[in-house]
Formats: C-alpha cells, structure tokens, sequence
C-alpha cells in the first residue's frame, strides 16, 4: 500500500469510526439529521460523494487529487446537488405509492415505512424507477455540466463565482458515452437495484446510503474511462 492510499484509508476511518465506537456522537448525529435533514444532504454528499470521486481518480489517474481536480469546488457542488438528490427522494418516496394505488395495489402507501414484504419491495422498486428514470438522467447531466465548468477552471475557487456557459458545455458534451453507459447501463443495472436497496431502508438512513453509493459511482466511472 503507498502512502497515499494509507492516508486515504486513515481517512475514511476517521469520518466512519467516530460513529459506531462513539454513542453520544450517533445519537447527536441522528437527531440533528432529524432536524435539520437538508443541511446533513449537503454535508453528506459533500463528503462521500467527492471521496468517490477522489477514489474514482486514484483508479483512472493514479492519484487521488491530480492537477485541476479541485477537491473544494467538488464538495460545494456535491453538496448542492445532495440537497437535490435529498428532495426528489422525497417526492418521489411520496408520490410513487400515491400513484400505485391509484392503479390499483393496495397498501402501497406506508409500504415503505411497514414491516418487509412484497408489496414493500414493490414500492421499492417502483419508487427507484420511477426516481432514476425521471429524475438521474437530469442530475447525471448536470453534474456532468458542473464537473466540466470545474476544469475548465483548473478546480480553482474561481469556478464558484463564475456562471456556467451551460449552451457552450452542453454542445461538447460527448452525448455518445452519456448515453451508451451513463444512461443505458448505470441507471437500469446499477441505480434500479440500488436504490430499491436505498427505499427499503429507514428513512433516516436513505440519503446517508445514497451518498455512500456515490462513492460506487467514481468507481463505476473511473473503470469506465480506463476501459475506454
């Protein structure tokens, strides 16, 4: 192991560990995620989500946070969009079971917060299609947005105050591999499954999951840009 990968490893340790050896810190953690649900979204995503992709960089580049990467402009973005991802979670967690009943399974409203069974996993299901088909193929693209407007500022904090030239990025956008693997292969083989996974948990712990499975996705990502 080199040391990068120790001090990332010690890294992951140090945001984990304090939780499982350390009650009264769960138990804060726990009722300040209660209260203050969209906050912890943001520190969430923050967090995990840019680890993954520091993860994924390791894999595809062989450093964690190579020239330009911007580690901060990252966690900024991740936590916005983990405050979005945290929002249609819970519309669509609501709405899917409203609309299942409407044609026609009963008891799909509450499902999710009952005990295990198939129509639980139904709902699931549904809620995580329903979420990913809609909704994923929208953030996918503006997190690939955000990403480019990110280097091409070096991953400098002058790409936070900067606007985002969305017409020029998206006309260079290789549309070609958005859809061919972010698309057609992440959304129904990894995310449909996944997050059927995510709605089958408790609510409080459906965005910390989701922000944990971003971790999979710089993974997912950086095989995928070796592979190309």
């Amino acid at each position: 192991m080199k040391k990068q990968d120790f001090i990332f490893t010690l890294l992951i340790v140090a945001i984990f560990v304090p939780f499982f050896v350390c009650e009264p810190l769960y138990q804060w953690y726990k009722e300040f995620n209660g209260a203050h649900g969209m906050i912890m979204s943001f520190i969430k995503f923050a967090v995990l989500a840019t680890l993954g992709e520091m993860l994924g960089s390791r894999i595809s580049t062989g450093k964690y946070c190579p020239k330009g990467f911007g580690v901060i402009p990252r966690m900024v973005v991740w936590g916005v969009l983990g405050m979005g991802i945290n929002m249609a979670m819970i519309i669509f967690s609501k709405g899917t079971p409203v609309f299942l009943e409407y044609l026609g399974l009963e008891g799909a409203v509450g499902a999710l917060d009952g005990p295990f069974n198939a129509t639980k996993v139904l709902v699931a299901f549904s809620v995580s299609v329903a979420m990913n088909t809609i909704f994923a193929p929208v953030f996918m693209t503006l997190h690939k947005i955000t990403d480019t407007h990110i280097a091409s500022y070096n991953g400098s904090l002058a790409s936070l105050c900067h606007p985002i030239h969305f017409a020029d990025i998206f006309e260079n956008l290789n549309w070609r591999r958005q859809w061919n693997f972010v698309f057609k292969k992440t959304i129904p083989l990894f995310w449909y499954p996944a997050h059927t996974i995510t709605f089958l948990l408790p609510g409080e712990l459906r965005v910390l999951f989701a922000a944990i499975l971003g971790i999979v996705l710089g993974v997912l990502l950086a095989f995928a840009s070796k592979k190309q």
